[in-house]
């Protein structure tokens, strides 16, 4: 039988929203400069390793402060948020308004081509990672997947073997997965038009994001 729980439906459609973001601000590292991951630190840190290895100090110094800003980001974001399980009311919208300003002041870095840019987007994409901790004991992510495509598939093993799977699990793992990777694709698109400003787009709907939580969470929670 599988495990039954639910997920309010702000946090799905939040939840979609900020995956659909990530990936248009990966897309935009990847296509940008630097060819450069964003949203997760695992290239970053080999990167980081290889430069290491190769006394390539101005490359390490690059991949160092990549991945001190998303701990810097994340770090923001457990002082904002303060608590790691998934609630209406706590203050994700001061975070998202946060994290967009931070992607707006990246745009004019990164048209420089000035790295600086792609540390204040990493910084941004941390405090994004953080705010969306856990709920009922389930880590929810949204700047990355390689967590989200493990999970799919120990749970398609577990129905394999007849055991009893965690439906809401899979469920979010498939919206993450796939809002993603449409983010991806609107990123490219995006990017093939508008460059380093397509990033612009994101920032606006991080920035609106955190406007509708807000007013969302002040009409709909209790004093």
């Amino acid at each position: 039988m599988p495990v039954l729980r639910q997920l309010p439906r702000w946090a799905w459609i939040g939840g979609g929203a900020l995956a659909f973001i990530a990936g248009m601000v990966n897309a935009a590292g990847y296509m940008g400069f630097r060819h450069q991951s964003i949203t997760n630190l695992t290239g970053s840190t080999t990167l980081l390793g290889i430069a290491l290895g190769t006394a390539d100090m101005i490359e390490a110094v690059h991949w160092a402060l990549s991945l001190l800003a998303f701990v810097v980001g994340a770090m923001l974001s457990g002082a904002l948020v303060q608590k790691s399980t998934l609630k209406l009311g706590r203050p994700y919208g001061v975070a998202l308004m946060l994290e967009s300003l931070l992607l707006f002041a990246a745009v004019p870095l990164l048209d420089r081509q000035w790295s600086a840019g792609l540390w204040l987007a990493s910084m941004a994409c941390g405090l994004q990672n953080g705010m969306v901790s856990t709920y009922s004991g389930m880590v929810f992510r949204t700047t990355h997947v390689s967590g989200m495509f493990t999970d799919l598939g120990i749970y398609l093993g577990h129905r394999l073997r007849g055991l009893e799977v965690d439906t809401l699990r899979v469920h979010v793992c498939v919206l993450v997965i796939a809002t993603f990777m449409l983010g991806g694709v609107a990123g490219a698109i995006l990017f093939g038009h508008l460059k380093e400003h397509s990033l612009l787009i994101p920032a606006t709907l991080t920035g609106l994001c955190g406007v509708l939580y807000s007013f969302y969470s002040q009409r709909t929670t209790v004093p």
